[in-house]
């Protein structure tokens, strides 16, 4: 799986990441699991064409010692389709800003 880690939480970090998600993501019923849907206009040519596996989203792993982003984009709908894959330049940019946009808003620094 390819991936966006962040590692060597504090445990400070750990806390305020998980509220931070909580707020700006949809917990799944797995622990320390979160979807944050991507936005429309970053889906791509064949994602656009799929209005049936809309919304498209990334899921976020957080566990006490790191939180990933995955750069899968996947269906909310359906669990295999060609809409679904590896996240795109524009997608990959996206869910990096979503993730250093959230270390700076909770002045993590590691």
């Amino acid at each position: 799986m390819k991936q966006y880690v962040i590692d060597q939480l504090r445990e400070s970090d750990y806390d305020q990441i998980m509220d931070y998600l909580q707020k700006h993501t949809e917990k799944t019923i797995l622990e320390g699991i979160f979807w944050a849907d991507l936005p429309r206009e970053l889906y791509s040519a064949t994602q656009l064409e799929h209005t049936g596996c809309h919304p498209h989203y990334f899921a976020i792993n957080v566990n006490r010692k790191q939180v990933a982003f995955e750069l899968l984009i996947r269906s909310r709908q359906i669990i295999r389709c060609s809409c679904i894959g590896y996240a795109n330049q524009e997608q990959r940019d996206h869910i990096i800003r979503f993730a250093d946009d959230m270390l700076r808003q909770l002045d993590i620094k590691l």
